[in-house]
């Protein structure tokens, strides 16, 4: 059974029957609707974007609310799995009564495609490619090919969306970072010209065949940007753990490099 919420999906069981004629939520449901509440939403998509721990005071005024409702609001992510809560050892506040408490995402598997996941995506383009697979032509091959058409006509719906005409490289990487959020990509300007991938939407799959995996999301986001006109950024490969292997360059910058 699917459970949509924000664009996420979860796959499983979502209500049990329990004693008493009472139902149980699965825990990883009530994750997701804890996140249907639009300042746990806004703290969450916060702390994940910080890539450090957060304390009560910058989650609330990241987010335009007291340090009292963020605390509470904080608090329940932390019981639902989606934060994991730790009290500071260093620095200044530290040694200052009561050292602040701290919050980052939870490593915690819940089952929840938070961050969004494409198993099912890589799954059919690699079946797409096994029934399409041309003589002389190697498995991984074919698989490139397939993810590349499939980024390719991504990229094409992009373009016809926004309608950008002639794309420099600064309007190039905005609109692909705007697409790529919507496939799972979590992007992330590193640099003026370079948009870091934070998250592999193939994960952990692609632990298991990197070479395979990589080189067919290499070719999913180079053909994502040939269908979005976009010929003054290349995607290169450029492995970083726990992040996308792929990041989209400035290609004149890449050249300099």
């Amino acid at each position: 059974m699917l459970l949509a919420a924000r664009g996420w999906r979860y796959a499983g069981t979502v209500m049990t029957d329990a004693p008493g004629g009472e139902s149980a939520t699965d825990p990883a449901v009530r994750a997701v609707a804890l996140l249907g509440d639009e300042v746990r939403h806004r703290l969450y998509d916060f702390i994940r974007a910080a890539r450090g721990p957060v304390t009560r005071e910058q989650a609330a005024a990241a987010t335009g609310i007291s340090r009292k409702l963020a605390a509470f609001h904080l608090d329940k992510l932390v019981e639902a799995g989606l934060l994991r809560a730790s009290y500071a050892t260093a620095g200044p506040a530290a040694h200052a009564g009561r050292p602040p408490k701290l919050y980052q995402p939870s490593s915690q598997d819940l089952q929840v495609s938070i961050p969004p996941r494409q198993h099912d995506e890589l799954a059919s383009t690699l079946i797409d490619a096994v029934l399409s697979q041309a003589p002389g032509e190697t498995a991984r091959q074919a698989a490139q090919r397939v993810a590349r058409q499939r980024g390719q006509t991504l990229g094409t719906a992009a373009r016809e969306q926004a309608r950008p005409g002639r794309l420099g490289a600064e309007r190039a990487l905005a609109l692909a970072g705007t697409a790529l959020q919507r496939w799972g990509f979590e992007p992330d300007r590193a640099a003026p010209g370079c948009l870091r991938l934070r998250n592999c939407p193939y994960h952990p799959l692609s632990a298991g065949a990197p070479e395979l995996v990589c080189g067919m999301n290499h070719a999913f986001l180079a053909g994502f940007l040939h269908g979005l006109e976009a010929f003054t950024v290349r995607a290169v490969l450029a492995p970083k753990a726990g992040e996308c292997c792929v990041e989209l360059r400035d290609a004149r910058q890449d050249d300099q490099a």
